[in-house]
């Protein structure tokens, strides 16, 4: 009885949560058009997640691509079919690897610092002294960020998968004997514009549920210190775990979408 009982409570807790994802973003959606633009927070969204995170999605994509590439012409050459390691590694990047592993590090570097600032201020009752001075606080907090995230994304996931397509290369090329002629040729060849629309359109995905998840955590947290900390942690694990889930039903209704 004590295991259906928690069992119950956590089904519970996650219709809450995702009942108010789903009102936080019908009122972020219209908030955007009933109130002003706030140009100077957007932009220091722009620069706290866009700018501030090309250093470690520049890494991220260049490592995956390397290793992915190693792994793959260590099979594929053994086969004789080294000229396909090229597209094997763009199409993932572009598909998959650079969409979800740039969503996964700004879940673990943006998201749970949304989710810990927006909780310190609940916390602290600025939200509150907001709302005294007659200020909005969706419209004044989560807007910019809801915004900043829906721009920055897709240039994050570009840089991404960019940097491991080139880091690929220089694996293969340079490390494994690969001839370069055919690896470029075959990889132009076989990756089109659909694989990186796919990669784009999950990058607006992911940004969506990256913010909301994590805004809702932390204007939804508990009013101790404590809060904080668990309002951060599940802020980057929940985002994490549904762009994992998400990914899986994204990458078949893209997959019949573009086919």
């Amino acid at each position: 009885m004590k295991f259906l009982r928690h069992f119950g409570s956590e089904c519970r807790a996650l219709f809450e949560a995702t009942g108010g994802i789903y009102f936080l973003f019908v009122d972020v959606a219209g908030s955007i058009f009933r109130y002003r633009f706030r140009w100077g927070l957007f932009l220091e969204q722009i620069i706290r997640i866009g700018i501030r995170s090309q250093a470690i999605v520049l890494i991220t994509g260049a490592f995956t691509g390397a290793v992915f590439a190693a792994q793959t012409q260590f099979r594929f050459g053994k086969l004789g079919m080294s000229s396909a390691t090229g597209p094997v590694v763009s199409i993932s990047m572009l598909r998959e690897l650079g969409p979800v592993l740039c969503a996964l590090m700004l879940s673990g570097r943006v998201g749970s610092a949304m989710a810990a600032e927006l909780s310190t201020m609940r916390v602290t009752e600025q939200i509150d002294a907001l709302r005294a001075l007659a200020v909005y606080p969706i419209e004044y907090l989560i807007v910019p960020r809801f915004l900043g995230m829906l721009v920055s994304m897709p240039f994050l996931v570009a840089l991404t998968s960019g940097m491991g397509i080139f880091l690929g290369w220089a694996v293969s090329v340079l490390l494994l004997g690969v001839e370069p002629a055919f690896y470029w040729e075959n990889t132009v060849k076989f990756t089109g514009a659909k694989d990186i629309w796919m990669g784009e359109i999950k990058a607006l995905f992911f940004a969506v549920i990256i913010v909301l998840i994590s805004c809702q955590r932390g204007i939804h947290c508990r009013l101790s210190a404590e809060g904080v900390g668990i309002a951060a942690t599940e802020a980057m694990v929940f985002s994490s775990i549904t762009v994992l889930i998400s990914n899986f039903f994204f990458s078949f209704l893209m997959n019949f979408v573009f086919s």
